[in-house]
C-alpha cells in the first residue's frame, strides 16, 4: 500500500498567514500539521508516499525532504493548480500503479491515527473505504447518504441541501478500481474533479464502498478557529519538561514545556503551554493552551489560547487571546493619543455618544 498526501492548495481561509507559508506547515503544539499526518502514515506501516504539491513545493520539500526523518520514501508530484481531490489522483496515476493507497489531506488532523482503518481495509479490501463524522453544517463538506443498514448509497460535494449530516473526513482508502472512475469524471459546478463523484461512480458500477462513522476527534485545520482547537487538544496531553532556564522569580503551573535554550524570567506560566527553543519570556503572563515557537520574544505582556510562529515578538501588550501570530511579526502598544470624535451630521440630527 502507498499513501497519496495532498499538500497543495492555497490556504485562502488562513490568509494572511498563507500568503508567505504553506498551510500544511503552520504549526500546532510547535509541530507542522503535515508532520502529524506523515507520522500516522508511517505508524500504519506504509513506507511509500506520493506528495502532491503546488506553488509551495519548495517550502514543503524543504521541511519534509526525502521523508527519511519519518521512516518514509517521499516522491513529489507537481500539480499546476488545485483542481480537486480526484485531480490529484489523476496526476498520481503512474506513481500509484495498481497498488492500493490511502489518500490523506495534509491539513487534516485525526486523533488516534489511521492504523485501525488501514488494517480493516486490508482485511476486507473494498474498492473504497471512507471515514465519516457528524457535523453541524454539512454544506461545507462532501456528504454521504447511508441507507437503513448503514451502507453508502450516495455522495455529494458541498450540497446546498444535504441529505445527511455525515461529512467525509480527509482520509480515503482505495484499490486501483478508483482510477477508472477518476478517468471518467468531468469537472463539477465548482470546476473541479470531485473525489465524491469518483466514489459515486464506484457505487454506480457495483463496487463495494465501505464507511466508518468516527466519534473521535477530527479537524480540517483550514481556519484559525480550528487551528487553535487542535493546538489545545495536543497541548492537553503534554508532559512537563523544563529544559530551558526558569528563574526563581517565575511561577510554572501545570503541564509546561520550556525547550532547551528558552528563558523564562519574572513570569507566570499556566499550562498547558509550550515555549520553543531560543524564546524569551520576561515579566509576562502566558496562559493555558498557548504555543510559542522558536526564537520568540514575549516581554511585559499577557497572552493566552494562542499560537506564535517563529521569531514573533510581543512587547508591552495587555491582553492577547485566541490569536494566530505569524513569523517575524512584532506586536507593540499603540501610541497613547487623546481620544476624540470626528462627526459630519446632517440637519436636525440626534446623536448619543458614550464617552
Amino acid at each position: 500500500m502507498k499513501a497519496l498526501v495532498l499538500a497543495g492548495g492555497s490556504g485562502t481561509r488562513l490568509r494572511p498567514i498563507t500568503h508567505t507559508s504553506a498551510k500544511q506547515l503552520v504549526p500546532v503544539a510547535n509541530k507542522p500539521v503535515l508532520f502529524y499526518g506523515l507520522e500516522s502514515i508511517a505508524a500504519a506501516g506504509i513506507r511509500e508516499v506520493g506528495m502532491v504539491v503546488g506553488d509551495t513545493y519548495e517550502e514543503i520539500k524543504g521541511a519534509v525532504g526525502d521523508g527519511s526523518a519519518f521512516g518514509l520514501e517521499v516522491t513529489y508530484l507537481r500539480q499546476d493548480a488545485p483542481l480537486g481531490l480526484a485531480h490529484a489522483v489523476l496526476i498520481a496515476r503512474d506513481y500509484l500503479g495498481e497498488d492500493d493507497f490511502v489518500m490523506y489531506l495534509g491539513d487534516n488532523f485525526i486523533v488516534g491515527g489511521i492504523e485501525p482503518l488501514v488494517k480493516r481495509f486490508l482485511d476486507e479490501r473494498p474498492a473504497a473505504q471512507i471515514m465519516l463524522t457528524r457535523v453541524a453544517d454539512p454544506r461545507q463538506f462532501g456528504v454521504a447518504e447511508l441507507d437503513a443498514a448503514g451502507r453508502v448509497v450516495g455522495l455529494e460535494e458541498k450540497p446546498k441541501k444535504p441529505k445527511s449530516d455525515l461529512a467525509l473526513v480527509g482520509v480515503y482508502l482505495f484499490t486501483a478500481a478508483v482510477h477508472e472512475g477518476v478517468s471518467a469524471l468531468k469537472p463539477s459546478w465548482r470546476g473541479e474533479l470531485e473525489i465524491t463523484d469518483a466514489i459515486q461512480w464506484l457505487l454506480d458500477a457495483g463496487h463495494q464502498v465501505e464507511s466508518t462513522v468516527i466519534s473521535g476527534y477530527w479537524k480540517d485545520t483550514g481556519n484559525v478557529t480550528d487551528m487553535l482547537e487542535v493546538n489545545r487538544l495536543l497541548l492537553e496531553v503534554l508532559d512537563q519538561r523544563l529544559e530551558g532556564t526558569v528563574d526563581d522569580a517565575s511561577e510554572i503551573i501545570g503541564r509546561v514545556v520550556v525547550e532547551a535554550g528558552a528563558e523564562v524570567t519574572r513570569s507566570r506560566v499556566v499550562g498547558p503551554v509550550v515555549i520553543g527553543a531560543g524564546s524569551v519570556v520576561k515579566d509576562s503572563y502566558i496562559g493555558p493552551f498557548t504555543s510559542i515557537s522558536e526564537d520568540c520574544q514575549v516581554v511585559d505582556s499577557e497572552i493566552e489560547y494562542s499560537i506564535l510562529l517563529r521569531r514573533a515578538s510581543i512587547y508591552g501588550v495587555r491582553r492577547i487571546e485566541a490569536s494566530l501570530i505569524g513569523r517575524d511579526v512584532e506586536v507593540t502598544p499603540a501610541p497613547n493619543t487623546p481620544r476624540a470624535h470626528r462627526l459630519v451630521l446632517g440637519d436636525h440630527s440626534k446623536v448619543q455618544i458614550s464617552s
